[in-house]
């Protein structure tokens, strides 16, 4: 079968530099800025309604943490589902629970051919997937704030260099209001549609600090379970 990996990164961990590297490692595609547009793609609506409603997207973000007052009323057997603003291209109102299907549905389509998936709760929605390796990389706060900043740097150093001046923007370090917001929406995704908390282990065959030990170092762990589970072998 081929290798199946689900991240789940908080804010700093690294998730958007480590993830890529383990889908090229294994040859297999990263889905991360690719799942707002064929979600979009599926509903028939636009690709900034889906923004809103994605837990990897500045803005969906914003919402979720406007959202998070509401979480204590979702229950056993429902979920809180509201009305949103949106409507599809015939004109039908559509709801949060609706992005969240479509979401799991190209999930679903990922894992089926192979992929390495950032965010969306993957690991909830593939819990059931034979090989799938599903990864948390967290990190102590100040460790993850320097490391925000660190690649935040090397970002803007990068397209500087490309030549995209607009791309690179004005030079700000991240703050732990930044930090603390973007964790604590991404919790409240995973809460609020699958009533669970993101970082116990127990949803992870494998937890890395991923401020202690390198990011190379991480992409090489991570492939060498990937294979390991789609080979069907336990690992030695």
């Amino acid at each position: 079968m081929a290798p199946v990996v689900t991240i789940s990164a908080t804010y700093g961990a690294g998730g958007s530099v480590i993830g890529p590297a383990v889908a090229e490692r294994l040859g297999v595609p990263f889905l991360d800025r690719a799942i707002p547009g064929e979600v979009a793609e599926r509903i028939g609506c636009s690709l900034e309604d889906v923004l809103e409603h994605d837990d990897r997207a500045p803005t969906g973000l914003d919402r979720l943490l406007s959202s998070a007052a509401r979480l204590p009323s979702v229950t056993l057997g429902s979920v809180d589902t509201a009305f949103v603003g949106a409507t599809d291209a015939d004109g039908r109102l559509l709801y949060d629970q609706e992005f969240v299907e479509h979401t799991e549905r190209v999930i679903a389509g990922v894992a089926a051919a192979g992929g390495v998936i950032l965010g969306r709760a993957a690991a909830m929605v593939l819990a059931g997937h034979p090989t799938a390796v599903h990864v948390r990389l967290d990190g102590p706060r100040d460790r993850r704030l320097a490391q925000a900043a660190a690649m935040r740097e090397a970002g803007r150093a990068e397209a500087l260099m490309r030549g995209a001046v607009e791309e690179a923007g004005e030079w700000r370090p991240p703050t732990l209001r930044e930090l603390d917001g973007n964790d604590r929406a991404r919790r409240a995704y995973v809460r609020r549609f699958y009533r669970a908390d993101p970082a116990h282990p127990k949803h992870y065959q494998l937890v890395l600090d991923s401020t202690l030990t390198t990011h190379p170092s991480c992409v090489d762990i991570i492939e060498r379970l990937a294979r390991e589970r789609a080979e069907g072998r336990r690992g030695g």
